[in-house]
């Protein structure tokens, strides 16, 4: 899982930064909500992040991670806060083991 995790997290950086090569990152949003499909678009992804993040937090007070610095990362970009929170998980065995967690 990790693995796949870490591939998309690497395919979509990379994606991500050559559009915001291109377009810039204001050049993005005015890209985005210049019409009414991207406008639809933007309010989907807005919905599924929050949906997301709900289930994140849930996860890091049962697993006693910080959940914050997600949250401001899945503002600024995105996919990019879950995904990382994601990766950086600790394995189920050190959960349940009561070892240190990952940040």
């Amino acid at each position: 899982m990790k693995v796949a995790l870490a591939l998309v997290f690497a395919v979509f950086g990379a994606y991500s930064l050559y559009v915001i090569a291109e377009l810039g990152y204001l050049g993005l949003w005015q890209a985005l909500l210049s019409n009414l499909a991207g406008r639809q678009v933007v309010l989907d992804l807005l919905i599924a992040s929050v949906l997301l993040l709900g289930f994140l937090w849930r996860d890091a007070q049962r697993s006693r991670r910080r959940f914050w610095p997600y949250v401001l990362l899945t503002l600024a970009a995105g996919s990019f806060g879950p995904l990382l929170y994601l990766l950086l998980a600790p394995r189920a065995d050190k959960l349940s083991a009561g070892l240190p967690r990952a940040a």
